[in-house]
């Protein structure tokens, strides 16, 4: 690329080693721009941002003078009254942290922009599905139950559950559906799950043993003995899992949500946690997070709550940097149909 050097923006925090790994990558080609005097403190490793900090006045005019300045964004920035494109007029592309930015686009007003968004989809896969069977494992096993009776120093025989030979539902299978769907095979369980398209060709391209359609929901959940929700928030997935698919479930399932919190009912999850359809349930995400202080679910015993940080690991950044520099390299380039995972604004993923 000839002339003046692509200005971009880094309005999440990072550490400086990988906002090093960007200004090296294109030395050249980029200003960057990293402040992070003028960013919220990370609170732990991976951390993008406290949305209870603000800036100074003065240190705000000081970002809003950067913001100006910018083309390329490393996430949007945080707790802006004025609409992102009025705060960087010459914004063209942002780079986000999360996969599922598709409600704040649409917040933001910025489905119809021309504004290339591209997302994390995929690099928490692994994480999430591991968080699955941390889940499924500590069930199954009984491993609060054993912890007990260890610190009481009881010694109490009993039968576990095996996973192989089970069926593991899942509802979005996308590229962390996937990556659970590998590994329930690895344990030997059977994979059913629910996508827009449930042609053979495609059950088959996503690993899984039978693909139902999304009116075949309900014979789906019938089969279920774990459940796990993973699809995008988008207004076809809010409120997918009602009194009606709570009550399709066989008893004794094991739940995991680790999606949105919108695509449940909360008061439908509570009642099938209380009349035992739900044996144990694994949450990630909750319609108001963070969670209210009097949310029943804190004091519920067959709950694990995880404070939205399934998909948070040490290794997150890293795994963003590559993503960041392998597009902003098609960028510079003028390749804008190769950079991914690219968010389809009218999708909303």
């Amino acid at each position: 690329m000839t002339g003046e050097r692509t200005v971009v923006m880094i309005t999440s925090p990072l550490e400086a080693e990988h906002a090093g790994r960007i200004a090296q990558a294109f030395p050249d080609h980029i200003e960057l721009i990293y402040r992070s005097d003028l960013m919220p403190p990370t609170r732990y490793v991976g951390d993008h941002g406290d949305p209870n900090w603000r800036r100074t006045p003065e240190q705000e005019r000081e970002w809003r003078d950067l913001l100006h300045r910018a083309e390329v964004l490393w996430d949007f920035p945080q707790n802006e009254q004025a609409s992102v494109l009025e705060l960087a007029p010459r914004l063209r592309w942002v780079q986000t942290t999360s996969a599922g930015v598709g409600p704040l686009v649409q917040r933001l007003g910025l489905q119809d922009a021309d504004l290339i968004v591209t997302t994390a989809s995929g690099i928490h896969a692994q994480p999430l599905a591991e968080f699955v069977f941390a889940a499924l494992l500590f069930h199954s096993k009984e491993l609060g139950r054993l912890q007990a009776e260890q610190r009481g120093r009881q010694w109490h025989r009993f039968c576990g559950i095996e996973l192989a030979g089970r069926t593991m539902a899942i509802v979005g299978p996308g590229k962390i559906g996937r990556e659970i769907s590998r590994i329930a095979h690895a344990f030997r369980m059977r994979v059913v799950a629910m996508g827009r398209n449930n042609d053979p060709a495609r059950a088959e391209a996503l690993g899984v043993d039978r693909l139902y359609a999304r009116n075949a929901l309900p014979a789906m959940l019938a089969e279920a003995d774990c459940l796990v929700l993973c699809a995008p928030q988008t207004p076809e997935t809010d409120g997918l899992m009602g009194p009606a698919e709570f009550a399709a479930l066989k008893p004794g399932v094991v739940f995991v949500n680790i999606g949105r919190g919108t695509l449940l009912d909360e008061k439908a999850l509570l009642q099938a946690l209380r009349d035992g359809t739900i044996a144990f349930a694994a949450l990630d995400v909750f319609p108001t997070e963070p969670l209210p202080a009097d949310s029943p679910l804190w004091e519920m015993p067959n709950v694990l709550i995880n404070p939205h940080s399934a998909s948070t690991v040490d290794t997150e950044n890293a795994k963003l940097v590559d993503v960041f520099t392998r597009n902003l390299d098609h960028y510079l380039r003028g390749e804008l149909d190769a950079m991914t995972p690219l968010l389809d604004k009218r999708k909303l993923y």
